[in-house]
């Protein structure tokens, strides 16, 4: 059903009045306050890009709203799992290193700030592989790159995350080196 854009504020209101408590607690059972929060935004967000889909019962669309609040939940923890599983896989290539909980928190820590400090080009080589598992070759059709290139894309991707790994400070970031200084002619060097 097609509704003026009036009577589409209107109905998305009293949905919005009638539900929003309830399914922020729904959603705060089953995450952190933080995440309650976002769900529930892109819940109402859904439903009203899909207003016309929306049951007209309220107790349907209460049922209907739930359950999208649902699917965006295991959606964000289908994506927070492959991030855990892109930390895990990268660690484990050459010179990578795992160890009990404690280690394996602190290396996703590091994994993260590191991450940072990659370029886009590298962060989807190793997104497009460790996450998307796609094949080199694949992931080379996708980007419209020879086989090779992408390899050798993937292979420099991961060095320099490996490099980033290895300079990260244990806690803040360090102070910028000095300046190199250069011996003058006659003092010491």
């Amino acid at each position: 059903m097609n509704r003026t854009t009036a009577d589409a504020e209107a109905a998305f209101r009293e949905l919005f009045e009638a539900v929003y408590d309830d399914l922020l607690v729904f959603v705060e059972r089953r995450t952190d306050l933080v995440v309650a929060d976002d769900v529930v935004a892109e819940t109402f967000l859904v439903a009203w890009r899909r207003l016309d889909d929306v049951p007209d019962p309220l107790d349907e669309a209460r049922a209907w709203l739930f359950t999208v609040a649902h699917n965006l939940l295991r959606n964000r923890q289908r994506s927070e799992q492959r991030q855990r599983k892109l930390a895990l896989r990268i660690l484990r290539e050459p010179g990578g290193d795992t160890g009990g909980e404690a280690d394996a928190a602190a290396a996703h820590v590091d994994l993260v700030r590191a991450w940072r400090h990659l370029s886009p080009a590298d962060q989807e080589a190793l997104t497009l592989t460790a996450i998307e598992d796609l094949t080199g070759p694949q992931a080379a059709h996708l980007l419209g790159i020879s086989r090779t290139a992408f390899s050798l894309r993937l292979l420099r991707a991961r060095r320099r995350l490996r490099q980033h790994l290895r300079q990260l400070p244990d806690a803040e970031p360090a102070p910028p080196p000095a300046p190199a200084r250069t011996a003058s002619p006659g003092g010491p060097a």
